[in-house]
């Protein structure tokens, strides 16, 4: 592929400097050909520190103008983000988008097994009924509904700016909780306790107490402070229960572990809950914690004002305008606004076929999907966690170093287990952003490509913060600058591409979408640029997912975490030989995105053009991944049947017994050859386009889709085919099986958006692709709308074989929210 010419990122036209790691600057002539330097020259560019540019590449930042420092990102924009909703690891937490924020946050009192507990931090244990944000908008309002044991609570978000506030202007929040007495223990629930908090990351900033004792009837002043972003700034609080209002401070950089000091503080057991009591010891603490306990039903509005002082008779005034009657005023109408500009985008009442009725329902789990998705978008800042090769570690005797300080604003999968960034899954989460914000959707995409480093890389997942470091397990921490995951992000950028391009967007919208692409598009180059050169297979037009395990003998079949399909089988027996069907795909996508945006900018690009006709060529695709007797397309490598788990006995040192361990055994030896599993992989090709309408190839593609003893289901397309080995096989002793058999929503949506292109083209499946299409889109519908009005979640992934139950993290709002463009029929152009 070398004689292709694919232009090299280290020398780019128009780049007048590239920063180096100790601010020597190389000067660039702005007419330089952005083809000259090939990629073995590049560590010639790199000063280094101890003597070792290989090291220092890992972790030094791509060397070109950050795309977050564009002016389109500055400004009014900034600001009106600031604050936010950006905490989804917790069932609400506020704060702003700067590394050292003061943060706001809610906890109560539940009840669970007949014992009081804090909920603060979302987990799967607190066994909740329900939760999540029915409306977002991602700037100004949201609203969340809480079902926890026979509590409803909600809890609603407003952002307001006028003259006289701080930086990102004020926000409010209320509070209301009810309980269904008919149904819960009354001496239990007789008295509501919630616990609304600041804490402050910013060490030399003070948190002041509003005054000793805090009493509504007397002040709503809760506590004060200033900052340098917002300036003075005052918490209050309004309500017309009567309410009593305890208090503590403390001092912990631990925010997610507030819940513990709390509980420890109030000493709450299962027959009373204790008071919150100032602590005269903690002179300057960085928490305030807020007990409220009043009788059920409570309600309370929580408003922080900034820029207080300056124009101190007005700020009595500011306070008023978003409590009260006067914030229920501005609730409904943010409502209103929400539904007025959901129905407008998505016209969902034109979009239900045949015996799905066009119901609140739907529309309701639309606006489900869309608001918790929108409403977990967090902002995170931190230093990830550089794995080194085997050879830098020998070398160094460490095997980790820092990425660069940096901060993320991205949406998340989920609030429970996947509170934090993953590349693969956000260019999904950006299909449906896209749409609703363009301006959120560049900037969460400019976050990610500033985190490429200077070779192109893009780690898999961001895990930045001690909070986002608390909800994940140590081994998933550290990033493999070796390993990619799919660049899904071009996903949502041929939509915009597209979109510009037919005048589908105004003006200033796609002067914006154009700018953002022409800085952009020297890191979007370099990142295929890494990939083509660090995942190309020994065949021209070939590619493999590294950073599987060739030694491993635990488990069934070595898992590929690059791809995202994590224990989709591949080739059985790991090696340099394998060719991987889903990645070959994804850089024929990427290259034709390239190809689009260079010509959307005015430029010539031979090249990409070269590339997406090498990888679109049908006869070769066949050659390699096609199987005539099956009709599938399959990775390639080196592979064998007869493989299986068996127990081993082992002895252990000492007087321990001896114990049993589960251990893979070969009984064959691997071959070369097509690997006979079909699933989402073998589809590839026919969800990217890439069969002629006309081919009897696509017509297999259909058969298999269709078939109930392969792909087929009443509640959406499998993972892997019902005839593969591997079907609903456990990995190791204690890795159910995750990609093979249960329904995912990601990939039913592409599927489904192939159909939908298929039922458009002139040729003779062009009826059959249609009947598939809306018979899968109804059974995809029913499924998603039934499981959350009967658990009260959407669901990671849906169960085949228990009549497509949502199985796996609840609430999963990330991907599975495609749910609401497959009811608009709302597909990317193939």
């Amino acid at each position: 592929m070398q004689d292709l010419g694919l232009r090299q990122f280290l020398v780019v036209s128009e780049m007048k400097n590239w920063r180096l790691l100790d601010q020597d600057l190389v000067r660039m002539s702005e007419n330089s050909s952005s083809s000259s330097l090939r990629t073995g020259n590049q560590s010639s560019l790199w000063k280094s520190v101890d003597g070792d540019d290989e090291e220092l590449r890992v972790n030094t930042p791509f060397p070109a103008p950050k795309i977050m420092d564009l002016p389109q990102f500055q400004g009014e924009h900034k600001e009106s983000l600031y604050w936010g909703t950006y905490r989804p690891h917790v069932y609400l937490g506020i704060r702003s988008r700067t590394p050292r924020s003061l943060m706001a946050g809610l906890m109560w009192i539940g009840v669970k097994d007949g014992k009081y507990v804090i909920r603060h931090v979302c987990e799967d244990s607190d066994e909740i009924s329900k939760y999540g944000w029915t409306h977002h908008n991602g700037r100004d309002y949201g609203n969340q509904v809480v079902v926890d044991h026979g509590m409803t609570l909600t809890t609603e978000f407003l952002k307001t700016k006028e003259d006289g506030t701080g930086y990102g202007g004020d926000w409010a929040v209320r509070i209301n909780a009810q309980i269904d007495k008919d149904n819960l223990d009354e001496e239990l629930w007789g008295t509501g306790h919630l616990f609304f908090y600041l804490a402050e990351e910013e060490d030399s900033n003070v948190l002041s107490i509003g005054r000793e004792k805090l009493d509504t009837r007397e002040s709503s002043l809760l506590a004060y402070g200033s900052r340098e972003d917002v300036g003075g700034w005052e918490l209050h609080i309004d309500s017309a229960d009567d309410l009593e209002i305890h208090f503590s401070g403390f001092r912990t950089p631990d925010f997610h572990k507030l819940a513990e000091l709390v509980q420890n503080a109030i000493g709450s057991s299962a027959t009373m809950v204790g008071l919150l009591q100032p602590d005269t010891s903690e002179k300057s603490p960085n928490v305030l914690v807020f007990q409220i306990s009043a009788k059920f039903p409570v309600r309370a509005d929580i408003a922080f004002v900034s820029g207080t002082g300056l124009q101190s008779s007005r700020d009595a005034e500011r306070v008023k305008n978003i409590t009260g009657k006067q914030l229920s005023n501005t609730l409904i109408e943010k409502q209103k606004e929400f539904d007025e500009k959901f129905n407008r985008l998505f016209s969902l009442t034109d979009k239900f076929l045949l015996d799905i009725q066009v119901s609140s329902e739907a529309v309701t789990v639309g606006r489900a999907a869309l608001g918790n998705l929108i409403g977990g978008i967090g902002y995170f800042y931190g230093q990830s966690k550089i794995s080194l090769t085997q050879d830098m570690r020998n070398k160094h005797g460490k095997d980790f170093v820092p990425y660069w300080p940096a901060e993320m604003y991205t949406a998340v999968p989920g609030r429970t287990t996947f509170p934090r960034g993953f590349l693969w899954d956000e260019g999904f989460h950006q299909l449906l952003i896209c749409r609703w914000d363009i301006k959120i959707c560049l900037d969460i995409i400019g976050h990610w490509l500033d985190m490429m480093n200077v070779d192109g890389w893009i780690p898999r997942e961001l895990v930045l913060g001690t909070e986002a470091l608390s909800k994940i397990p140590e081994e998933y921490v550290a990033q493999h600058p070796t390993n990619g995951n799919p660049p899904t992000l071009f996903l949502a950028l041929k939509d915009l591409v597209n979109g510009t391009s037919r005048n589908q967007f105004t003006t200033s919208e796609s002067n914006e979408i154009t700018s953002f692409l022409d800085s952009a598009f020297v890191r979007l180059e370099a990142w295929f640029q890494w990939f083509h050169n660090t995942q190309s297979g020994k065949d021209v037009s070939s590619y493999y997912w590294h950073g599987r395990d060739q030694t491993t003998n635990r488990q069934l079949n070595p898992q590929t975490l690059t791809s995202g399909f994590d224990d989709y089988p591949r080739a059985s027996h790991p090696s340099e030989d394998e060719r991987h069907l889903d990645l070959r795909c994804w850089m024929l996508f990427a290259a034709d995105r390239l190809n689009s945006i260079t010509k959307l900018l005015g430029k010539h690009n031979e090249e990409y053009e070269a590339m997406v006709k090498l990888l679109s060529d049908f006869e070769l695709l066949n050659k390699m991944h096609f199987d005539d007797v099956s009709g599938a397309y399959f990775d390639f490598g080196n592979h064998t049947e007869k493989v299986r788990l068996i127990w081993r006995d082992t002895e252990l040192l000492g007087s321990n017994p001896a114990s049993r361990e589960l251990i893979r055994e070969v009984m064959e030896i691997p071959q070369l050859s097509l690997v006979p599993h079909l699933g989402y992989v073998s589809l590839f090709p026919f969800m990217t386009g890439i069969i002629p309408s006309e081919s009897p190839i696509l017509g297999k593609q259909l058969d298999h889709i269709f078939d109930r003893s392969e792909l087929w289901t009443d509640f959406g397309v499998l993972s892997l085919a019902k005839s593969s080995t591997l079907y609903d096989k456990y990995n190791t002793e204690h890795e159910a099986p995750y990609w093979r058999g249960s329904i995912w929503m990601n990939m039913n949506y592409m599927i489904l958006s192939a159909l939908h292109h298929y039922s458009t083209e002139d040729g003779p499946y062009k009826l059959r692709a249609r009947t598939i299409y809306e018979e899968l889109r109804q059974n995809i519908i029913r499924n998603v709308v039934d499981n959350y009005f009967k658990t009260g979640y959407i669901w990671e992934q849906y169960d085949q074989k228990n009549k497509g139950k949502g199985r796996g993290v609840h609430p999963f709002t990330g991907w599975t929210s495609l749910i609401l463009l497959i009811m608009a029929e709302t597909y990317p152009e193939i």
